[in-house]
């Protein structure tokens, strides 16, 4: 009979909803997790507005902090939150962000991506609890990960977030978590003498993304090198970048694209958000 009820259970869970948005975010500074700023209002906002047209049943989160060679799906019933990071504050090691798991929806992220290979071995990093605590606060929805795998071409995550193209109208929010300029060497000093003002060639290269999101223009994206001189400085190393891509990809021709923050802040981290749909 359990059994039964189970199968009921997941049949419910997986009939087809109104078609759920996607969102990039821009996650920034581990700090942002206790903070009140203009950012973290954005997200609060941004929660709020996503409860009140349709709650998700889920969120699957594709965070820049796990690299993986292959992709790996967490099928975790109790994801712990995991603090990945050194040199911050006690309160922030302190923070919890107790979300219930997925692994009902991670079996068929499993079934639609077949090379995958489910594990346990992972929770919620940085990148995926610092975003939700503001988005949803209450830690009600269940929450899972999807890795990157570090060795594979640009093109290759784009191709694989369309197979994910289902979810969206299974109640399931995806959220790409890094930032589109991420160069923390050159960012550093200006972090240290507190001084929030982007460099020109962030601010070129964020504008330059803007434009071909706007275009849909995957291809110029993966091949962010040939946005000129901006490209290899924003993008010194691709982890923080291939979000976007999975965002992107998910965007149907009759989805809206807009701009929900925008901002290079400490010289060279963009802290641009944007919403599919």
């Amino acid at each position: 009979m359990n059994s039964l009820q189970d199968l009921h259970k997941t049949a419910r869970s997986f009939q087809t909803t109104a078609k759920m948005p996607v969102l990039f975010v821009g996650h920034g500074s581990p700090m942002n997790a206790l903070a009140d700023n203009a950012f973290t209002r954005t997200l609060h906002q941004l929660g709020l507005d996503i409860r009140n047209r349709q709650p998700p049943r889920a969120v699957l989160v594709v965070s820049a902090h796990w690299l993986t060679r292959g992709t790996f799906v967490a099928v975790n019933e109790r994801p712990e939150t995991i603090h990945d990071f050194g040199g911050f504050p006690q309160e922030l090691f302190a923070m919890q962000y107790p979300a219930p798991g997925a692994p009902d929806v991670a079996q068929e992220v499993l079934k639609a991506l077949p090379d995958a290979h489910p594990t346990d071995e992972w929770g919620l990093d940085h990148g995926t609890w610092t975003v939700l605590h503001h988005v949803f606060p209450e830690a009600d929805i269940p929450v899972f990960q999807l890795s990157i795998d570090y060795h594979q071409p640009m093109t290759y995550h784009a191709e694989l977030a369309r197979q994910l193209q289902f979810l969206r109208r299974r109640g399931v929010l995806i959220l790409g978590s890094g930032n589109i300029v991420h160069n923390l060497r050159q960012s550093m000093p200006k972090l240290m003498a507190d001084d929030a003002t982007p460099y020109a060639w962030a601010s070129e290269f964020d504008e330059w993304a803007k434009r071909k999101i706007d275009q849909r223009d995957l291809l110029a994206l993966a091949h962010y090198q040939q946005a000129g001189a901006s490209g290899p400085l924003a993008v010194p190393t691709p982890d923080h970048y291939i979000p976007l891509l999975y965002s992107l990809a998910l965007a149907e021709p009759d989805d809206d694209i807009r701009h929900a923050y925008e901002a290079v802040e400490y010289g060279g981290l963009s802290m641009r958000t944007f919403v599919v749909g």
